[in-house]
């Protein structure tokens, strides 16, 4: 399992970082000292005495990380759900800027799980909305751990007609187990947010790239999801519902969930092969989780593309690819 090997990996890192940082500075040569040079030399005393432990821990991680490269469909789920994956607040202060956050549905309230607002992706002028989990226990209990309720999907509508109104393309972030299914949800319309966001987006005439960061479980994953162009990450996984919900109505036993995720066809490579998500995002090897920033320039990389060729369509354009693009599902 990934979670044992990623363990192992962990512990490496703290000693290969501990090895580093007790790692002396480099000595500098006098006479660069006196000529004001800022070349710096070799100790004096010859190679650092934990370079052969370092060079030797470093070989041990790096065939552990070789071992990531081919994980089951389980393997995935679970980095999927890494608490230490990026988060949209992560994706919106690393890849826009002049971010400015809008709140409330104009109805009822606002909900904080879903987060969006305006915000410039190189200059352009667009609108970014994504679910919003927490770091930590107290910011999930905030975020209802990324379950929007009815008001977060009418105040993501919102702001997609407010995007349409003012030709600004719109871009989502999905990382969400389903939307929140408790009373009061339920009593505000949950059913009916979610339908209205789907029929809605189906006719927006702007842009819409979608990207399936973590998880993307249920209706509550979709309700963000009727884009022209839908981006996933490698280890996220997109589904009707979650393996152990899956293995609970289907065989009423939900520690069944592993066989589940094989059946469920639910990886980012699986949704490629069937013709629903128009590219995977590489991530680095043990997970998005071991290197934010290496993931943040590859996905840059991919909006700014396919942001590219869809800003090409017109608005009639746009509403009809993106009706093929769902219509020919499963055919």
């Amino acid at each position: 399992m990934i979670k044992d090997t990623l363990k192992e990996i962990e512990a490496l890192d703290a000693r290969i970082n501990e090895l580093r940082s007790s790692e002396p500075a480099p000595a500098a040569d006098p006479e660069d000292e006196l000529l004001g040079s800022d070349s710096v030399g070799p100790a004096p005393d010859g190679e650092f005495a934990g370079a052969g432990a370092l060079a030797e821990l470093e070989a041990q991680r790096s065939e552990l990380l070789d071992q990531c490269a081919d994980l089951t469909a389980a393997d995935r789920v679970f980095l999927a759900r890494h608490p230490n994956r990026p988060h949209i607040d992560e994706y919106i202060a690393t890849l826009f800027t002049d971010f400015f956050e809008q709140r409330g549905d104009r109805g009822c309230g606002d909900d904080p799980s879903i987060l969006g607002g305006i915000a410039r992706y190189k200059g352009m002028p667009v609108t970014v909305i994504g679910h919003r989990k927490g770091g930590t226990l107290e910011e999930n209990m905030r975020y209802n751990f990324g379950m929007p309720e009815p008001e977060g999907y009418r105040k993501a509508l919102r702001l997609m007609k407010q995007a349409e109104k003012f030709g600004r393309p719109i871009i989502t972030f999905i990382d969400t187990p389903g939307a929140y299914p408790g009373k009061q949800a339920e009593e505000h319309g949950q059913g009916e947010a979610i339908a209205r966001n789907l029929a809605e987006m189906s006719a927006l005439t702007v842009p819409v790239i979608a990207v399936v960061t973590g998880e993307g479980s249920s209706g509550g994953a979709l309700a963000l999801g009727v884009g022209n162009h839908v981006l996933m990450l490698e280890n996220a996984v997109y589904s009707v519902l979650s393996p152990e919900g899956f293995a609970s109505i289907l065989w009423k036993d939900s520690s069944r969930s592993s066989e589940a995720c094989d059946v469920m066809k639910l990886t980012a490579r699986d949704l490629y092969e069937g013709g629903i998500v128009e590219e995977v995002i590489p991530e680095p090897l043990g997970g998005a989780q071991r290197d934010h920033q290496k993931l943040f320039a590859v996905l840059d990389t991919a909006l700014e593309r396919h942001l590219a060729e869809l800003c090409k369509l017109g608005g009639k354009a746009l509403v009809e690819q993106r009706y093929k693009k769902f219509r020919q599902i499963g055919l």
